[in-house]
């Protein structure tokens, strides 16, 4: 049993999607809203954590530092709301396994594959959030000389003043 539907195994494995959204559990109605919100944040988490990443270039370093943060503050959050359902979940298969007043010719619920690998993308949610507030909390950018800047300044106002019809070449261009 799922959140989008329920698979019985026997020789093979038939799946069928719920007959009605109406009528599911109050568990699955919140899984299903958790799962499809964890989703939403990962993509935000990675967008922000992308235009904080050193590969662009932005004026300002600080903004940068604040887009790594909270994306990485947002990976975890989606790491939580990939937790909190597939945990329910093993918690609700465990409990109905070892329930006494079920019959034994009904067949026990089983741990399927995806849980397990909800339980791993939680868990590299969560580290890779953790990660990206390390590295957004460290990131060193270089801050600017003012002295550099004017140098600079003058330098191209010197050239501009001694050749004022040419521009100045790049002595590192070879043709």
């Amino acid at each position: 049993m799922g959140l989008w539907q329920t698979c019985v195994s026997q020789a093979i494995t038939q799946c069928e999607n719920y007959a009605s959204l109406l009528a599911l559990p109050l568990e699955i109605k919140i899984s299903r809203v958790l799962m499809v919100t964890s989703n939403g944040l990962g993509f935000l988490a990675f967008s922000l954590a992308l235009l904080g990443s050193n590969c662009l270039k932005t004026s300002d370093p600080r903004q940068k530092r604040h887009f790594g943060i909270t994306g990485g503050i947002l990976f975890c959050i989606s790491g939580i709301t990939t937790l909190v359902p597939i945990s329910w979940f093993a918690y609700n298969t465990v409990q109905d396994f070892w329930d006494q007043t079920i019959p034994n010719v009904v067949p026990r619920w089983e741990f399927g594959e995806a849980l397990f690998l909800g339980w791993f993308a939680a868990f590299f949610l969560l580290l890779g959030g953790c990660l990206v507030i390390s590295a957004a909390c460290f990131l060193k950018t270089p801050k600017a000389s003012k002295r550099l800047a004017i140098h600079h300044k003058a330098e191209i106002a010197t050239l501009a003043i001694r050749h004022p019809h040419s521009s100045p070449k790049n002595a590192d261009l070879v043709i």
